[in-house]
């Protein structure tokens, strides 16, 4: 399952939950209409076979700032694998919606090369189970190790002060898994992906708290460079002999 060719630079975005309602493309929507208002389009590659992301961009108003889609879902006798998933070379941002049922292959196919991988959450029993299984085959089959900071857990479709929510958050924070946004539950996601468009597209003074949820998540994303440079940092350290290790503790907290 090819994506993309290497790109040093390329800020690729990987939303991933194997239960499907989840709210992945909610997200991948939203994020997509905001890195749009910058100048270089972003790119969506849609790999659930439902197509709600592909649909969404067919909806979206001609006037609006340009999303490049790719249905990686589909699959064509026309053309080979690697020329339907070919990124425009321009592209900066690349925002994967990964299919609900993903193998132990595809899983590390689809974060190969990631710089950020988002996963979604609903406060319920049943999503919170999924979501455990999820993050579980990401560290132990997808091999992403938590010192690297580029898996965090977004809250979706959440009402405050219910027990579901304190749930979900007392889960979340035993996983030691960043928690970067809570969505909450409110009509304004259902009315922008009916309309083609993004949050930070509606009226602001309508939207200003789900806006102000998904800026969170886009800075967390554009972090992504000092979030790398910092793991590389960390790795280097826990790499070094014990007694060098020991001595630069003492360094910069002091003897105990």
């Amino acid at each position: 399952m090819l994506i993309t060719p290497r790109q040093d630079k390329l800020n690729k975005i990987v939303v991933l939950n194997p239960k499907g309602g989840c709210g992945k493309s909610t997200l991948v929507t939203n994020l997509s209409a905001c890195y749009a208002a910058r100048a270089t389009p972003p790119a969506v590659m849609d790999y659930d076979p439902q197509g709600s992301t592909m649909a969404w961009l067919e909806r979206r108003p001609g006037d609006l700032p340009t999303i490049h889609g790719i249905a990686a879902y589909k699959k064509s006798m026309q053309a080979t694998r690697s020329w339907q998933l070919r990124v425009p070379n321009e592209t900066e941002t690349l925002i994967v919606d990964s299919p609900a049922s993903v193998d132990h292959n595809d899983l590390r196919e689809l974060t190969r090369d990631s710089t950020s991988i988002l996963v979604p959450v609903l406060p319920s029993s049943m999503d919170i189970h999924a979501a455990s299984r999820c993050i579980a085959d990401l560290l132990l089959v997808a091999k992403i190790d938590r010192r690297d900071r580029k898996l965090a857990v977004v809250a979706n479709r959440t009402r405050k002060n219910t027990k579901s929510l304190g749930k979900l958050m007392r889960f979340l924070d035993s996983l030691g898994i960043p928690i970067i946004a809570v969505l909450r539950d409110t009509q304004n996601f259902v009315s922008s992906a009916e309309q083609g468009i993004g949050i930070c597209e509606m009226q602001p003074s309508r939207v200003k708290p789900d806006l102000e949820q998904i800026e969170k998540v886009v800075n967390w994303l554009d972090s992504w460079p000092q979030r790398r440079q910092s793991s590389t940092s960390t790795t280097s350290i826990g790499k070094r002999p014990a007694a060098t290790r020991t001595l630069l503790h003492r360094t910069q907290f002091g003897s105990v």
